[in-house]
């Protein structure tokens, strides 16, 4: 079992002198960031298919241990049936594998419109899924979290061994209308929530992984009590066997990595674990870090 950490960016300026060393240059943004964290939440996939010599500079900058995490492109995921993509889906399994023994769990974010009225759907382009090839599947009609729709979808990731991605915007919610989120995907899905009753977080282990996307509050002491839950279940899960993805957001940016670094240290308490590389590396000059 294994507690991969990361952040959905690696190339962002402001953490050059706090989670970066100063004068870090841009080319040198993945190299730093790897030596810190454990794993990427591959975003930029989900807008272009990477070329060859993009995967081969990512493996040449990172060691054997980290994972890439790519998401499914939204040509796949966001354009009509999934069933009909299932040519193009295996295309870009085919370019991510070039990542080799870097290639982490690639995940499969559906459109709020996609409901349960789509299963038959969903279950088709899930089935013709290589089964060697790890995905995470995160659905955001709110439908999906209501019994029956709920438990049929576990079932359907734990016959295929697949994992139910968990998105958490609780810490964030307060910050709803906030200039902060202005003009974010963190609003959108905090809109999307108000228009019924708050769902549930629903972690629930269908696989041997878990994958939970964290949306962290920028004023670190804020989120507290979201991490020691998450920390409890994480921990939890590796005890059972299970390999844990955790990535941390923020609505700046700046915190994030800060994110990772706490839940490590929460689980780190509960159960056995391995250093994160951070903890070899000088970078604790965030001054928001002593407000845990």
């Amino acid at each position: 079992m294994h507690l991969y950490l990361g952040c959905p960016i690696w190339s962002f300026k402001g953490w050059v002198g706090n989670f970066y060393p100063e004068g870090t240059k841009p080319t040198e943004y993945l190299r730093e960031y790897s030596r810190r964290l454990t794993t990427i939440e591959g975003n930029t996939t989900f807008y272009a298919v990477p070329a060859q010599k993009t995967i081969e500079a990512w493996a040449a900058q990172t060691p054997p241990t980290f994972r890439f995490c790519p998401k499914v492109p939204r040509a796949i995921s966001h354009e009509g049936k999934l069933a009909d993509q299932a040519e193009r889906a295996a295309a870009f399994i085919d370019v991510m594998s070039q990542l080799g023994q870097r290639l982490g769990p690639m995940f499969l974010q559906l459109p709020p419109r996609y409901s349960p009225r789509q299963f038959d759907d969903l279950k088709t382009f899930l089935e013709a899924w290589p089964s060697e090839v790890r995905l995470g599947v995160e659905v955001r009609h709110l439908d999906w979290f209501e019994p029956p729709h709920n438990e049929s979808l576990n079932q359907l990731l734990s016959d295929l061994n697949l994992a139910r991605v968990v998105i958490d915007t609780r810490s964030i919610r307060s910050l709803d209308g906030d200039k902060i989120l202005q003009g974010s995907v963190y609003q959108t899905l905090l809109e999307a929530r108000e228009r019924k009753p708050d769902v549930p977080i629903l972690p629930e282990l269908t696989t041997d992984f878990f994958f939970l996307r964290y949306i962290g509050h920028p004023q670190l002491e804020a989120n507290s009590k979201y991490l020691d839950e998450w920390a409890g279940f994480v921990a939890s899960s590796l005890d059972q066997g299970s390999d844990a993805y955790v990535f941390c957001h923020s609505p700046e940016n700046l915190t994030a990595p800060w994110f990772c670094r706490e839940i490590h240290r929460r689980v780190s308490q509960r159960t056995s674990i391995s250093l994160l590389p951070w903890d070899e590396a000088d970078s604790n000059t965030f001054e928001q870090a002593s407000l845990f």
